[in-house]
């Protein structure tokens, strides 16, 4: 018989099994509460405009023959447009020609990593940072330095190797996992950053319209692109999805960039899936297009609105001394800091056999060493009454820990 494991490229030995995933395993079991996954609500889902929706273009046969072909590379035209005008309201001057469709953001993230990385490359990373991102960059074999603090001096950053890195990444708005944002100051302080290093910056901002409180502030892709004259002279390179707001299984985000960072993804989008697809964007757009609109994103933010300020509450209540948590605008996530002796993965672990409740250890969420004595918590799939007998769970475990 074949060994596969000798047969494997050398990368997939940092190929690691997600721990969020491996937690899905225990959803179906009787009394379990789980902050772990940060999925979107399924209550929330558009079911009956979807319906209509492809309904609509399947029962048409112009449109049929239409949606059920191959698409353009860049994705449906009109969905292009439809997100340009999007991001007009971000502040971002930009044409369709600036857009690609994606399959939703991490795929985005991914064929990032493939342009600009090669083995033993240096990505700049926030402590803690998106684990999704640290798993598509480890195909590329990457290597991570932390990301310079907003108001430190960048002149000195240099990767494992001292080589100049070669690519930032950064979530600037309900960060995965931590739940914070920056300040316009921050956002503005980055940019300087990256200039100095001169590297490509990917912005991250899959939970953008996810706001609950607070005042939006202008994406880097906005603030970068006023600086420079506009979009096709900035380092930016923005990332968003429609997973968290209309529906996951569409698998449907995008980039917006320069056109020459476009037509690259173009090339590599072509050479993995051929085009997004074309059914899928039609009635996306048709959604958003009919159904889609203030009313809906507010009932999805109130009802994360509540959960979130549910969990708030309950970590107030039930937490021992000592330990401490974010205290987010929007997005899915609270981060969680025990005190400094408390091991988080034997605390997940225990958690999960001895109480019934599933939280996410937060050192998955580390290109570079980790703390071990943090959570990730997600209150997104879990209603009010069960968060704050999760949370009372949750701290029983620490107690006991």
């Amino acid at each position: 018989m074949i060994d596969w494991d000798k047969a494997y490229a050398a990368r997939m030995e940092r190929v690691l099994t997600s721990e969020i995933r491996e937690l899905q395993k225990f959803m179906r079991q009787p009394d379990m509460i789980l902050f772990g996954g940060g999925l979107p609500e399924p209550a929330l889902f558009p079911t009956e405009a979807l319906t209509k929706a492809y309904a609509r273009i399947l029962g048409d046969p112009a449109k049929a023959k239409q949606a059920l072909q191959y698409s353009d590379t860049a994705g449906y035209m009109p969905l292009r447009e439809y997100i340009a005008r999007y991001m007009a309201k971000l502040q971002v001057d930009c044409k369709p020609e600036n857009i690609i469709i994606t399959a939703g953001s991490q795929q985005a993230i991914d064929f990032l990593g493939k342009l600009f990385l090669s083995a033993g490359d240096t990505v700049l990373v926030e402590a803690p940072t998106y684990l999704g991102a640290l798993r598509a960059f480890d195909s590329y074999e990457a290597r991570y330095a932390l990301l310079p603090s907003p108001f430190a001096n960048a002149v000195d950053v240099k990767g494992e190797d001292g080589a100049k890195p070669r690519l930032g990444y950064v979530m600037c708005d309900f960060k995965n996992p931590t739940g914070t944002s920056f300040t316009l100051a921050e956002r503005n302080r980055m940019l300087d950053l990256a200039a100095e290093i001169d590297i490509p910056l990917i912005e991250d901002n899959a939970y953008e319209q996810l706001r609950y409180s607070g005042t939006p502030v202008r994406p880097l892709l906005s603030l970068d692109a006023e600086r420079m004259g506009g979009i096709e002279n900035s380092r930016v390179i923005y990332t968003s999805t429609f997973s968290k707001i209309v529906a996951p299984s569409l698998r449907l985000g995008w980039v917006a960039a320069a056109t020459a960072i476009v037509r690259k993804l173009e090339l590599i989008k072509q050479a993995s899936d051929l085009a997004p697809a074309f059914l899928n964007q039609m009635v996306l757009l048709d959604v958003l297009e009919e159904a889609f609109g203030p009313a809906h994103v507010e009932k999805v933010c109130a009802l994360y609105r509540g959960r979130r300020d549910a969990m708030l509450s309950a970590l107030e209540k039930y937490m021992p001394a000592g330990v401490t948590w974010s205290k987010p605008e929007g997005g899915l996530f609270i981060w969680v800091t025990l005190p400094k002796h408390m091991d988080a993965p034997a605390l997940v672990k225990r958690a999960l056999m001895d109480f019934k409740v599933g939280a996410i250890s937060g050192k998955s969420c580390y290109g570079t060493p980790p703390e071990m004595n943090t959570l990730r918590l997600s209150f997104s799939m879990v209603p009010e009454l069960r968060i704050e007998e999760g949370i009372r769970r949750l701290g029983e475990a620490i107690r006991a820990s």
